[in-house]
């Protein structure tokens, strides 16, 4: 597992073709892949929002309380894995129109092997400044984009130009994901998971 993550960042073509080449049962135990890397953001903002905070401007540094950062975190935890396990259904129902043989743990591997930047630039959130979190946050989401188009058509053996048109499709889901998950979180703010701070 380790491997696959260093190798998508330093050699992420060759890395994809090693990946392509696992079996099924291979692909099986990569299944954790998500569970294990989606704690660094988690732990990560957990920490940094309780113990470090932000600030805005001069002012004071704001933190959240304990409670309202543990519950925030852990639906955080959970969001990342069930929106990379829908991006990788979505994935394998693709596939087809795509000429692509494809199963669901493929396609939730795609997605969750894709996001690795993204799970890993999260550590970020020990120590939270603003702007320069939203600059890693940038670089994270646009490589996350590049390996998941260079990914694609190793993966599922098409050739690229079906695979730029298949993960650009990928790429309409999860912003509507995206979407959805804005529309979700200011839902669930109502029902006792909006951010507490210290005083």
């Amino acid at each position: 597992m380790i491997q696959h993550t260093f190798g998508l960042l330093v050699k992420p073509s060759s890395q994809w073709k090693t990946i392509s080449e696992l079996s099924e049962s291979s692909f099986r135990t990569l299944l954790l892949y998500p569970w294990i890397l989606a704690l660094i953001p988690a732990v990560a903002w957990y920490y940094g929002t309780t113990n470090v905070g932000w600030t805005v401007g001069d002012g004071e540094s704001i933190r959240l309380t304990k409670d309202s950062a543990m519950t925030i975190c852990v639906l955080f935890y959970i969001t990342q894995v069930v929106c990379l396990s829908a991006i990788g259904y979505f994935i394998h129902w693709m596939s087809d129109t795509y000429g692509a043989e494809s199963t669901i743990t493929k396609g939730i591997i795609i997605a969750s092997l894709s996001a690795t930047p993204m799970f890993l630039f999260g550590a970020v959130g020990f120590y939270p400044i603003l702007w320069l979190d939203l600059l890693i946050g940038i670089v994270a989401v646009s490589w996350a984009v590049y390996l998941m188009y260079l990914g694609i058509p190793i993966v599922m053996d098409i050739p690229e130009e079906r695979g730029f048109l298949f993960s650009s499709a990928v790429m309409g889901v999860a912003l509507v994901i995206l979407i959805c998950l804005m529309v979700g979180a200011v839902i669930l703010w109502d029902f006792g998971a909006a951010p507490a701070f210290t005083d």
